[in-house]
């Protein structure tokens, strides 16, 4: 069977570059958006360049331009949108609406992947404000897919590295801490950390998978499911030094939202959520979705001991 031709749209962004790559390393004719309003981001047009050179076009397009949308989707097969929900940088996953439009009007795509990567907005009702947001406008652009009877895929990928497990789940830094750091209640909740290069092949895996067709994707290898001490306990063992560990109430961890900007808000209401309440795994996978690494298991994941050793 011939693979897909996909279009991604965001493919500069922190996943999207990553899903480009896998989209041309699995072999795939790979397009991506190149927006008009790129104006002078230099750093986002030499990275549309590198992309070419390895293999990938470029189409222009905006969400401004309804038609150049069209025109767009009908070049591919797949879509995938990777577009920034995070408040730290941007937050734009409602204009995802008008890529719907797109894709119902264009009628030859056969696979959507909207921007999620996250946790699972489904899961997400009883979220805490303001985080709940990024659940809820998840949930606005699902229903437009399903209306429109678009096929999709949702991939749900739980926590990047780069963002969790490199600052052992610290808020405030991206790197490990060297004397302290924050421990979330007892510590044991199971969360999921995975390599943000490995969420970019399961994603492309999932394409032209007839066993991924409408349902969700939990990307949550079991080597990668760990509370945060045992993320610390990796650490330590790598780095041959223990940190002081200071533990944080639930009510407290709660009230450190107070005087913080929005954005830091909605990361206290996430890592609660995390952290707190398990909400990356005090579930089972049901008959809505399936586990990557279980329909892939030819994909070698990074386990995060080996992820940490970039940062001795």
């Amino acid at each position: 069977m011939a693979k897909s031709k996909v279009l991604v749209v965001g493919g500069t962004g922190y996943i999207g570059r990553r899903i480009v790559r896998a989209s041309l390393a699995e072999g795939h004719i790979t397009y991506v958006l190149q927006r008009r309003e790129l104006g002078l981001d230099i750093d986002k047009l030499q990275m549309l360049l590198s992309f070419k050179k390895q293999g990938a076009r470029l189409i222009e397009g905006s969400f401004s331009d309804h038609q150049s949308l069209v025109d767009a989707v009908k070049q591919v097969d797949v879509v995938i949108c990777t577009m920034s929900g995070v408040h730290f940088r941007s937050h734009n996953l409602l204009l995802q609406l008008k890529l719907v439009d797109a894709i119902k009007q264009a009628g030859n795509i056969k696979r959507f992947l909207p921007s999620e990567f996250g946790t699972d907005p489904a899961r997400m009702g009883h979220a805490l404000e303001p985080g709940r947001v990024t659940f809820d406008e998840k949930m606005t652009v699902r229903r437009a897919i399903e209306d429109a009877k678009i096929p999709y895929t949702y991939v749900v990928a739980n926590c990047f590295a780069g963002y969790f497990a490199a600052n052992l789940s610290q808020m405030e830094t991206l790197l490990p801490p060297k004397e302290k750091l924050n421990i979330y209640g007892d510590g044991n909740v199971k969360v999921v950390y995975m390599d943000e290069d490995d969420v970019g092949l399961y994603t492309i895996k999932t394409i032209d998978d007839p066993r991924t067709l409408n349902k969700t994707l939990n990307i949550r290898p079991p080597e990668n499911i760990l509370s945060q001490r045992e993320l610390v306990e990796k650490w330590e063992k790598l780095s041959g030094k223990e940190l002081q560990k200071i533990s944080i109430s639930e009510k407290d961890w709660i009230a450190s939202m107070k005087g913080l900007d929005l954005a830091g808000q909605v990361g206290v209401t996430h890592f609660y959520h995390f952290f707190y309440e398990g909400c990356l795994t005090n579930f089972e996978i049901g008959e809505e979705g399936e586990e990557a690494s279980k329909l892939y298991p030819d994909v070698k994941y990074t386990r995060m001991d080996e992820y940490l050793k970039l940062y001795l």
